[in-house]
């Protein structure tokens, strides 16, 4: 089975568990450990490094061009990259050799091998293609583009980054759900219905019915990527997290104070209020009942592609119903 169609599975996986498990615990410690282990050796900060390690992970989880990587170290760097493009030894582990060849494996251990089977040495590596044009967060975001070649790459690593600076932790995993569950609401399987304003095309989401005016919440940690009109939306918000998934949420009748493009929330956190924008031009408004839209975004380091949210909202649902 390839892991295209293995995406709903694993997206389900995702979201649905959100409790860490003791052994999950225990190597998010380890990882965090050699995270801070490189940034004492080059003062790189660790939530860059552990940006792109989770980013590494994400990607990996729905594409069959890159190898799974188990252990501290999720990075993966070919082989050419690594020892050198017209090295003709690639599986060489001479620091001297892939030095000789142009290659960029570096020794991050000091036990005389670059090995990119080693957490340290592959650490160590990308801490040197990070900090190749300087220190700054424009020079890290000047690597990074050099390195992935996509501006929507390095915005995803830099939104991981900022999540990791500012909570100071790399366990990000709790979720919440978009209406608060003391008020009424209804919602159901929505995707794939049929939509017929501005050409046919299918729902891409789930629309959970409200009464104008109730408070929407942010389901995640995630920075706000965009927020305003859109004439399919309405008034809207979209949020990216640090699992490569944009959180849609459109139809608002208005935005909460102090929100903002750039701000980073967690989960709760009041983004907005139900209302029936959208359908036309700036300020449309009460073409449908009230409800909020919600949808969910992948992102797999070339493509973004929606996937169905309901199941994630059920179990989001169930665990703030126990929270109470």
């Amino acid at each position: 089975m390839s892991k295209w169609s293995r995406l709903p599975m694993a997206c389900l996986i995702l979201y649905f568990f959100c409790a860490v498990p003791v052994s999950a615990e225990k190597q998010l410690n380890e990882r965090a450990a050699y995270y801070e282990k490189i940034e004492r050796m080059t003062m790189l900060p660790w939530y860059y490094l552990a940006a792109i390690d989770q980013y590494e992970r994400n990607i990996q989880a729905v594409r069959d061009d890159i190898p799974d990587k188990d252990g501290p170290a999720a990075i993966h760097f070919s082989k050419s990259f690594w020892s050198g493009k017209l090295n003709p030894v690639k599986e060489t582990t001479i620091p001297a050799l892939i030095s000789f060849f142009g290659g960029n494996g570096q020794d991050g251990n000091r036990d005389g091998k670059a090995d990119p089977d080693d957490p340290d040495d592959v650490f160590y590596t990308m801490a040197h293609v990070l900090t190749k044009n300087g220190f700054t967060e424009k020079d890290i975001q000047k690597s990074l583009k050099s390195y992935y070649k996509k501006d929507e790459t390095v915005k995803q690593i830099m939104t991981i980054a900022r999540l990791y600076h500012r909570f100071d932790t790399i366990q990000l995993d709790d979720h919440s759900f978009p209406l608060p569950i003391g008020h009424n609401y209804s919602y159901r399987s929505t995707w794939g219905d049929n939509r017929g304003w501005g050409g046919r095309r299918i729902h891409e989401g789930t629309d959970l019915f409200a009464s104008y005016g109730v408070p929407v919440q942010a389901t995640t940690y995630g920075v706000i990527e965009i927020k305003g009109w859109n004439d399919y939306g309405g008034w809207r918000i979209g949020i990216r997290d640090a699992q490569n998934v944009y959180h849609y949420f459109a139809h608002l009748s208005g935005f909460a104070e102090n929100i903002k493009e750039g701000m980073i929330v967690k989960p709760g956190t009041v983004i907005g209020y139900v209302g029936s924008s959208g359908y036309g031009k700036q300020g449309t408004s009460g073409l449908f009942p009230p409800h909020l839209h919600y949808g969910m975004y992948k992102y797999n380091g070339r493509t973004e592609w929606a996937f169905d949210p309901y199941p994630s909202l059920a179990h989001w649902e169930q665990q703030d119903r126990q929270s109470q």
